[in-house]
């Protein structure tokens, strides 16, 4: 963990609510997809965790949905408006021994830390297969991004507007040699992935935050070995440890 201060350099809305966020910095401090950072609003005591959806050295992406007045604050931020940032926050996705055509899957607002594995196992190599569920079409986000890594995604939208009508895992049908699992989404959604993909994988969590780095234990949950915080050993968990 690192305290940076960071310059938004760009921050623009991409659907209804929803916005792209980049920041700059010497040094960005995100190492490892599925990682994420702590942003200080002015007049709010607690800070604010934000996926990160890109990185590099000197910069990195947060995408995030307008849901009350800390968002809405950010969405009016201007270019060149300086943000304390907590940068390097959790563990993040492992890549090293998974198989070369692993799936992914996102829902909502998940689909946003995914993208930088997405393009780390597309760039190693791998062969990744990509699942992003939304709401609906005017919900659906990144999915330009997610294209130019992976030549096969799938689009699923709950009322059928784009894509397939249905749910994550009504295309999970469709792939019947899926040996290991990335996701990302709601609780609700993970568990019943993870119910019917009956394979390992690597589910990443949220959960309410008060320090953003381990001191205070709000956010921990309880996992076959004991009691984990999703700020600090996660919030990456292995399936083999979930208690959903």
């Amino acid at each position: 963990m690192e305290q940076r201060f960071f310059s938004v350099t760009e921050n623009r809305q991409i659907a209804p609510l929803r916005f792209i966020m980049k920041l700059f910095a010497e040094e960005a401090g995100i190492t490892t997809p599925g990682q994420f950072i702590n942003i200080k609003l002015e007049g709010f005591t607690l800070r604010r965790p934000f996926s990160v959806c890109e990185f590099d050295e000197n910069s990195l992406t947060v995408a995030y949905k307008v849901v009350g007045e800390g968002t809405e604050i950010m969405s009016r931020m201007g270019i060149g408006k300086k943000l304390d940032v907590l940068t390097g926050l959790g563990n993040g996705f492992d890549t090293e021994n998974c198989p070369d055509n692993p799936l992914i899957i996102g829902g909502g607002m998940g689909v946003a830390p995914l993208l930088p594995l997405c393009k780390e196992l597309s760039l190693s190599g791998k062969a990744p297969k990509v699942i992003l569920g939304f709401h609906s079409a005017e919900e659906i986000i990144l999915l330009e991004e997610y294209s130019s890594y992976c030549n096969d995604v799938t689009v699923t939208t709950s009322d059928g507007t784009a894509g397939m009508k249905g749910r994550v895992t009504d295309a999970m049908d469709e792939l019947h040699n899926c040996s290991y699992i990335f996701c990302c989404g709601s609780e609700g959604m993970m568990k019943s992935v993870f119910e019917k993909a009956k394979c390992p994988g690597q589910y990443s969590f949220e959960e309410r935050m008060g320090c953003g780095f381990g001191s205070c234990m709000g956010c921990s949950r309880k996992t076959k070995n004991g009691y984990k915080r999703v700020c600090k050993e996660g919030p990456v968990f292995d399936s083999e440890e979930i208690i959903w």
